[in-house]
């Protein structure tokens, strides 16, 4: 006989007595209608110079109208021993009835109101433009104080480059909307700084963890290919490794220059232009009489301040394009000089005819005409990419135009 026993219910989980200090503190935040806002600062700002306005424009009619009441008493005539003398626009009977008599004194006074009105009226007018002209001065200097934070942040937001993330808006006065757009702005400094130091900590590991590999296979494959017992398939597949190789390598270091030169160059010096060009020419010549290419030159001084290698790399990867992208007894015309403050670096070369709505698709990495991705010995694609990316880090523009008859026309602008 089995004997069933019913299970207790399990006792409820004891829970640990709270720590003191575990809860934050609430901050009791003003209510919205005492918060400094802009808004309210404002509202007033501009009241309160309505206001003041408004009294002075009283107090001035005031005066004005108790000196017109004034001159308004002094009566335009007078009786001097029976005989009634008064000014051109009053004129009194020397004799007649009661009634005459009171009509044309009637008539004088009135003429006289009129008179003071008319002061009156002329004088307000003249106060009122006086005090528009003193409000408007007034408004203009007021507003420019409470707006001038958003100078400040501007000039920052102006001045931060990709390099130099450290400027910061910092800026002081009461909790109102701009003091919490400029805490925003720099909330999104600090985030950007952490994630162009994190870009800058893998370029450089990258630098050395992909460079270092396809180093040790090119000296495996050097010493392989040096054996001289080594046979004729053995050495056709190390020349084609080897080949494959080289081409990692051109492909790696580009994407690392390419990395590297999205940011704004900071520690400038000058550099010649025109040095940087005729560098790139003598690293070419050999390539270009290979092809039978002619290389023209026409280099004029252009000193602008950069980095020297990042500038020769751009005149490099022009002229080896228009080398390699080139025809039969072409040629490759390279002029350096300046022209409206600007340092100028002109590349033409003769080739095939490039449509106009397929130039701006040659900057893009990875990019050729008519073709997607590269799959030839001329480059790994990424030559205009850089070039780009170097202009702008300089704070140019390369820019690109067919050529009537055949090839293009690359001009780089780069300010002095």
């Amino acid at each position: 006989m089995a004997v069933t026993t019913s299970a207790a219910p399990p006792p409820p989980p004891s829970t640990a007595p709270q720590k003191p200090g575990w809860e934050p503190i609430p901050v009791e935040s003003p209510p919205p209608w005492l918060r400094p806002t802009i808004r309210i600062r404002l509202t007033v700002l501009y009241g309160g110079m309505f206001l003041i306005a408004g009294v002075l424009l009283l107090w001035i009619i005031y005066l004005l109208a108790a000196q017109a009441l004034h001159q308004g008493n002094e009566l335009p005539f007078r009786l001097i021993t029976g005989q009634v003398s008064g000014n051109s626009s009053c004129a009194l009977p020397s004799s007649g009835s009661a009634d005459e008599f009171t009509r044309a004194i009637g008539s004088c006074m009135q003429n006289q109101r009129e008179v003071a009105l008319n002061t009156l009226l002329r004088r307000s007018l003249m106060a009122l433009i006086g005090l528009t002209v003193v409000a408007f001065a007034f408004g203009y200097v007021m507003a420019g104080r409470v707006l001038s934070p958003l100078g400040r942040i501007t000039r920052t937001a102006r001045g931060v480059v990709s390099s130099d993330l450290k400027r910061r808006i910092e800026l002081d006065g009461p909790d109102d909307e701009l003091k919490e757009l400029a805490d925003t702005f720099d909330d999104m400094l600090d985030r950007l700084e952490r994630s162009f130091d994190a870009q800058r900590r893998f370029v450089a590991n990258a630098s050395h963890e992909l460079r270092t590999p396809l180093a040790i296979n090119r000296t495996l494959l050097e010493v392989q290919l040096a054996d001289p017992e080594a046979s004729a398939d053995l050495q056709q597949l190390g020349k084609t490794l080897l080949a494959t190789n080289e081409r990692s390598e051109q492909l790696v270091e580009g994407l690392l220059l390419l990395a590297r030169s999205d940011n704004e160059i900071v520690d400038r010096k000058p550099v010649d232009v025109a040095e940087a060009a005729s560098q790139a020419l003598d690293q070419t010549r050999a390539e270009a009489q290979a092809k039978g290419v002619e290389l023209r030159s026409e280099l004029g001084p252009a000193v602008v301040q950069g980095n020297g290698v990042l500038l020769e790399r751009i005149a490099l990867n022009l002229v080896q394009n228009a080398v390699r992208y080139n025809t039969a007894d072409g040629w490759v015309e390279v002029t350096t000089g300046t022209e409206a403050g600007q340092a100028l670096l002109i590349v033409t070369n003769t080739g095939p005819v490039v449509p106009a709505y397929e130039v701006d698709n040659l900057f893009e990495p990875f990019r050729r005409l008519r073709t997607e991705r590269t799959g030839s010995d001329k480059g790994v694609g990424l030559g205009l990419s850089i070039a780009r990316s170097v202009a702008r880090a300089h704070g140019g523009f390369i820019s690109a135009e067919p050529r009537e008859g055949g090839g293009l026309v690359m001009r780089v602008v780069i300010p002095l």
